[in-house]
């Protein structure tokens, strides 16, 4: 990069006007602190670094004057921005993936000859997949106490946890100091009485300086960050020790190995084909994983646990309290559903999988992952 660029230089690179530039350095946001030979502005490293900061904000939808207050703050530092950038635009992605996901579930279901409700069309704008799916977690979604016990155990002496993505507060351990984080503020507003403190903030960026807890732990919530491993490094960073809650995806034959997905959904790989892997999950936060069986009776209703009771996935609200469901689309749910209905009412589910019946836990790829 040369010491100075010119104004024209800036201007085209930033795809701005010369107009646009003149008027920041008039009104003090982004002045040139040099000149050229002939007396024109001219643009230092530091002046570029600004004008990349305000550019970004003004592309955020903020105004100059907020622009200004945030890029004059007490931390106005380069480091400090990229981080507030970063997390901003994260959100943005995220509101507006939601949004496209939401516009593509209608699509899907006015093919089908379904109308959503006027309430539907509406709470999808600027909603994030929780805020869609949020409101019907209390109904399904709670503590199954054997797993519940790994997590806890898994915490070993930490007094102090901080639960990353934490939801409604399921498997909070009751006799630790938790602090918890969930950017879902459906998710926050519905966290009973009495439940630890709840920050909102994203797992890519927790705030909190480094070994701030004794552990830090993560319940079936990784699967929905924008980026895994940077939220699992965070956790490292702010604990020493780290309890991740998951699902594996990456051995051979993973789809197979439960029924839902192998002869009903197999949509299902899609929404995993661009997460990272087990491994490098277990590397990133330097640990180790073990399996997790679930059992057949298990209360927490997550997208496996009623693998030995298949008539629970008919029910509209055991679906609706699951992401998969929303994030596959209306089709692939109904033409499941329908599948599913047809062939207990035929008796094929029983004898496709007449060896569950004897168990009492199945290994479905659920894993904790230890550091």
């Amino acid at each position: 990069m040369e010491e100075h660029l010119t104004v024209g230089r800036v201007a085209e690179l930033a795809a701005v006007s010369v107009r646009t530039l003149h008027h920041y350095d008039e009104i003090g946001l982004v002045p040139a602190s040099a000149r050229t030979a002939a007396g024109y502005r001219a643009y230092s490293a530091d002046d570029v670094e600004r004008l990349r900061e305000v550019l970004a904000y003004r592309r955020l939808g903020f105004g100059l004057g907020e622009i200004a207050d945030l890029v004059d703050g007490p931390t106005a530092d380069a480091v400090a921005h990229l981080r507030r950038l970063r997390g901003l635009l994260v959100e943005q992605r995220d509101r507006t993936a939601a949004m496209v996901t939401a516009i593509d579930r209608e699509l899907e279901a006015r093919a089908l000859g379904i109308r959503t409700t006027p309430e539907e069309q509406l709470k999808v704008f600027g909603a994030q997949l929780y805020e869609v799916i949020g409101s019907a977690y209390p109904a399904t979604r709670r503590t199954e106490p054997r797993i519940a016990a790994r997590i806890w155990d898994a915490l070993g002496d930490a007094r102090t946890v901080l639960n990353v993505g934490a939801g409604t507060g399921s498997y909070e351990p009751p006799d630790r100091d938790v602090t918890a984080v969930e950017p879902s503020a459906v998710m926050r507003a519905q966290r009973p009485a009495g439940a630890a403190p709840c920050v909102a903030a994203d797992a890519g960026r927790l705030p909190f300086a480094d070994r701030s807890f004794d552990a830090a732990m993560a319940v079936s919530t990784v699967h929905h960050w924008p980026d895994p491993l940077a939220g699992l490094r965070e956790m490292r960073r702010v604990a020493r020790r780290v309890v991740v809650f998951t699902y594996d995806a990456s051995t051979a034959g993973w789809l197979q190995r439960f029924w839902l997905t192998r002869d009903y959904l197999p949509e299902f790989a899609g929404l995993l084909a661009d997460r990272p892997s087990l491994a490098d999950m277990t590397r990133a936060i330097g640990g180790r994983a073990e399996p997790v069986p679930v059992p057949w009776d298990c209360a927490d209703g997550f997208f496996e646990a009623h693998w030995r009771r298949p008539e629970a996935y008919l029910d509209e609200q055991v679906r609706r309290a699951v992401s998969v469901w929303t994030r596959v689309g209306p089709a692939a749910e109904q033409r499941a559903v329908n599948g599913l209905r047809e062939d207990l009412a035929s008796g094929r589910w029983a004898e496709r999988n007449r060896d569950l019946v004897a168990l009492d836990a199945a290994e479905l790829g659920l894993r904790l992952l230890v550091a």
